[in-house]
């Protein structure tokens, strides 16, 4: 897994309050099983009309956020049902990190495991973010965990706070097997011990 220490990228606005995960990347869309290629049906109903064609209203279609790799949102993303393949769409698209007032829990716990940054902050500091995303094209934002602070070209914005295991898992790129492999010499040493016993 990529650590996750700071980045700074160009902000796009998300402003819909509820965004579920079957809207981030529906069901038809699941059949794959890699975690790789999702990013291309990311929002696809929102992203695409009918025919198939580009839906120019939509802001992930909007070139001056091509690129983009902070998201920004409004409360209670990333709800609905629990599919990793969620963050697993948003990253590979290139999202990094995403800010908004609130996510759901599962769709939360899941961008951790895929090593995504989800940052909450106060409603009311989104909404400038969201302002500024929308007036301003390709205004950047730099989240930067080690501080645990987001901040822009003018300077500090907020902090946020992460869990500290979770910290330490991102900034270090360490999944749950990263973590496990973290004691490879003491279960090689068990294993070793084991083996020895059984003979």
């Amino acid at each position: 897994m990529e650590p996750f220490i700071r980045l700074t990228g160009v902000a796009m606005p998300l402003d819909r309050v509820n965004v579920d995960t079957d809207q981030i990347i529906p069901k038809q869309f699941l059949k794959r099983i890699e975690r790789t290629g999702f990013g291309q049906f990311l929002f696809f109903d929102w992203r695409f009309r009918e025919d198939g064609s580009p839906n120019p209203d939509f802001v992930l279609n909007d070139l001056k956020y091509q690129g983009a790799s902070v998201l920004i949102a409004a409360r209670n993303f990333g709800c609905g049902s629990s599919r990793e393949h969620a963050p697993w769409a948003l990253q590979d698209y290139g999202f990094r990190t995403i800010i908004a007032p609130s996510f759901a829990d599962i769709f939360f716990n899941n961008c951790f495991q895929n090593g995504m940054l989800p940052v909450v902050l106060p409603e009311e500091t989104v909404n400038e973010l969201l302002a500024k995303a929308k007036e301003r094209p390709g205004y950047q934002v730099t989240v930067d965990l080690e501080q645990q602070q987001v901040s822009d070209e003018e300077g500090p914005i907020a902090s946020f706070q992460v869990d500290p295991f979770r910290r330490y898992c991102l900034l270090n790129g360490l999944d749950d097997i990263g973590l496990t492999l973290q004691n490879e010499d003491k279960i090689r040493a068990y294993e070793e011990r084991r083996a020895a016993a059984a003979r």
